[in-house]
């Protein structure tokens, strides 16, 4: 049996699993019941005014009569029972907050009512995460993406490992530089998943990528519950690590550590001395962690025997590295340091939970292992200093390896993956089809070239909302029509492009376009083959500006017909869906998520602008943000979320954590999120602030700490 076998063998029967499968959020109309519940049993200020408003709002749907919609009864609840539920609790207040309950069709509170009502209720919301225990960031194996950034960096390669087509966007050298913080004004970028050119890259030739790891509903794809390790998927990487040190690519011109690691060293020397030298450093990078003398005598003792054997050192040491890349040292990220067996040492100290944050560090911004600054002041116990921890981030956002973070969050935070399987119809929309390639291979960009923009510029994440600037290609600006900017301001140049596109940057002076919400690529992924989905758009919206996803629909929901016939030919499409939306249990979720959809009704399903219908009725963009802040056009749905922009801040604070800490968010999590939301609003909003904001935050630095012992400052009590 081979050595990295071994070595498989040996330590695969101590990688250890952690249950980290959170339970769902319950259905909205539990919220819903909890919230007149609780109205009627809190213990402050229960007057009989308030009692009666309880019975005329919800009694009809909450009384457990036969025409009752919920299966929560008043009397079923007490503030007791609330205070062990703090996700219930949590979702009361968000509904209240967003101003979802009361529904439309009934009784509104009184802002008095209301501002008593979430007072108490984040009251109780305090108590019941007095006792919440902490959840820190679980064990979880890298992804592919992961994998491939983790060995180009450890072995020093020129070239990636594999092709990776979740990479949406390929950008060409001089186009990223963080360090500059400017983002170049044109820029040269490949879109991979939809020309087969853009694929071709330098790579290692004969390693063949094992499956994608696909983005978790609502999540993303490293995710520790979705990241299962099959008896196919070990053998798969077995094979691949010896695949990748066998590579006829793998070689002293192409690996950059191949001196120092892989070149055979004078006949006089020994080998005992030359092989822990050697083996020392590359074990701590790999394993993220000081290397035990226990796991480094094995290894030294395996090489010396079959050099001893009169076996050739470079392929000894390549049957090494093959063997650490399948190790589950490597392949998992621990929480704490692993002894000779892979099997977490509790009570390590200091310094043990600082490599565990510089592993969390690394993996969430560089997607990759940390690099010899981040070992070497974790090991030392220095880390987690809050002065030296913000430096290192510093640092760490202007290393070109940010890419690989602008190559994994943006693109699962706004679900782009979505417009890789839109078809619009050809016939209805011939210019989406550019000659046999698509628009979308534009499209997919722009927001991409935006978020990097933000970020590396440290602008506020306003602009990802409405920005006064967008990066778009000739071909882009055409097929935008009168969305396009300026004629003096578009790029010219060809629109043929495959291989490598041409961006560049342009004014915004008409904000009917540009942002991550009004862009084609949006409205193209949440349209169909012939028309709009406001439902669809709504959901997104809500699930990626507000962070809220809307539950599932009922299964039973017959869909809107394509091709409208009779009566229903005549009437626009919010005419249509009003008639199929009449159940009472659907009705909740629609005035949510309706306004949000209906606000892009403008934009056709290829993100073109219109007026009207093809039956000559003029689209209807009214509506309203939260219940409060009325809209009618695009415009003015941009400039409710920028005054709601506290809110938004907070979704894509959660976003950020939710990746960071790989894991789904609970209500432990939740003071956090507003803790690194309101310090990132009093910097301005920046980019910047909020990702070290985040990194600073108490579950990402302290997962074991619980948020209900920190002490609030007076601002914070205030809340």
């Amino acid at each position: 049996m081979s050595s990295y076998a071994l070595q498989w063998r040996e330590e695969q029967t101590s990688v250890q699993c952690e249950d980290t499968i959170m339970g769902r959020y319950r259905q909205i109309s539990m919220a819903t019941a909890a919230v007149f519940a609780c109205l009627a049993i809190l213990p402050v200020r229960a007057e009989p005014p308030r009692v009666s408003l309880v019975q005329q709002c919800c009694g009809d749907c909450h009384s457990g009569g036969d025409e009752a919609v919920s299966d929560v009864w008043f009397a079923s609840l007490t503030t007791t029972d609330l205070a062990a539920d703090a996700e219930l609790v949590q979702r009361m207040i968000g509904v209240v907050d967003r101003r979802e309950m009361p529904p439309s069709d009934a009784p509104e509170f009184s802002e008095e009512d209301r501002a008593l009502l979430l007072k108490e209720l984040r009251e109780i919301e305090r108590q019941a995460l007095a006792n919440a225990e902490p959840i820190p960031p679980p064990i979880r194996r890298m992804t592919r993406f992961q994998y491939n950034n983790a060995v180009t960096d450890l072995f020093g390669l020129n070239r990636v490992v594999f092709t990776l087509p979740e990479r949406l966007m390929r950008e060409h050298p001089g186009s990223f530089s963080p360090e500059s913080g400017r983002m170049a004004d044109v820029v040269h970028v490949g879109n991979r998943p939809l020309g087969k050119s853009q694929m071709i890259e330098p790579r290692l030739a004969g390693v063949a990528a094992f499956p994608q790891d696909l983005r978790a509903e609502h999540g993303y794809d490293n995710q520790a519950d979705h990241l299962s390790l099959s008896p196919l998927l070990m053998e798969a990487f077995l094979t691949l690590g010896q695949s990748i040190t066998e590579s006829p690519d793998f070689t002293p011109k192409n690996v950059g550590i191949w001196e120092t690691f892989f070149t055979a060293p004078d006949e006089a020397a020994d080998h005992d001395v030359v092989l822990r030298e050697r083996l020392r450093p590359f074990l701590t990078n790999a394993f993220r962690q000081p290397i035990d003398e226990p796991t480094l005598n094995r290894y030294v003792a395996h090489a010396k025997g079959r050099l001893e054997r009169g076996e050739a050192f470079t392929p000894v040491m390549k049957s090494l590295a093959a063997a650490v890349l399948a190790s589950p040292r490597f392949l998992y990220l621990f929480n704490g340091i692993t002894d000779n067996t892979g099997t977490t040492i509790p009570e390590q100290g200091r310094a043990a939970a600082d490599l565990t944050l510089a592993s969390r560090l690394s993996f969430f911004l560089w997607g990759s292992l940390p690099d010899e600054t981040l070992l070497h002041l974790a090991a030392s116990g220095e880390l987690h200093q809050p002065e030296v921890l913000e430096s290192q981030v510093t640092r760490m956002l202007t290393d070109r390896k940010l890419k690989r973070f602008c190559d994994s969050f943006p693109a699962q935070w706004l679900q782009l993956d979505r417009l890789i399987s839109s078809v619009p119809d050809r016939e209805a929309f011939p210019q989406f089809y550019f000659l046999k390639y698509r628009d979308s291979m534009h499209m997919m960009l722009e927001p991409l070239l935006l978020f990097e923009t933000v970020l590396i510029e440290n602008r506020p994440i306003t602009d990802l909302i409405d920005p006064d600037f967008s990066y778009r290609s000739a071909h882009l600006e055409e097929a935008y029509g009168e969305l396009a900017t300026a004629a003096e301001s578009r790029p010219k140049g060809r629109t043929g492009e495959v291989t490598q596109l041409t961006f560049h940057r342009v004014p915004i002076t008409d904000r009917r376009s540009g942002g991550v919400i009004t862009n084609a690529a949006v409205m193209t992924m949440t349209s169909g083959p012939e028309r709009t989905k406001p439902i669809t758009r709504g959901a997104w919206v809500a699930s990626v500006i507000f962070n809220a996803p809307p539950p599932p629909p009922p299964a039973d929901v017959p869909p809107l017909a394509e091709h409208p016939v009779g009566d229903e030919a005549n009437l626009t499409l919010r005419e249509r869906l009003a008639m199929h939306r009449e159940r009472s249990d659907c009705r909740g979720c629609h005035d949510r998520i309706d306004p949000f959809g209906f606000a892009l009704e403008n934009y056709d399903p290829v993100g073109a602008w219109r007026d009207t219908y093809t039956n000559e009725r003029e689209v209807d963009a009214t509506g309203s943000l939260f219940q409060t802040l009325t809209f009618s056009t695009p415009v003015e749905f941009k400039d409710a979320i920028l005054a709601e922009k506290d809110r938004f801040t907070q979704a894509l604070a959660g976003h950020l954590l939710a990746f960071a800490l790989a894991r789904e968010l609970t209500p432990a999590d939740q003071p956090a999120i507003r803790r690194i939301a309101r310090r990132a609003a009093k910097d301005g909003y920046h980019m910047q602030t909020l990702l070290r904001e985040v990194i600073l935050s108490t579950p990402f630095r302290e997962p074991s700490v619980r948020q209900s012992t920190l002490s609030p400052t007076a601002e914070e009590a205030q809340q």
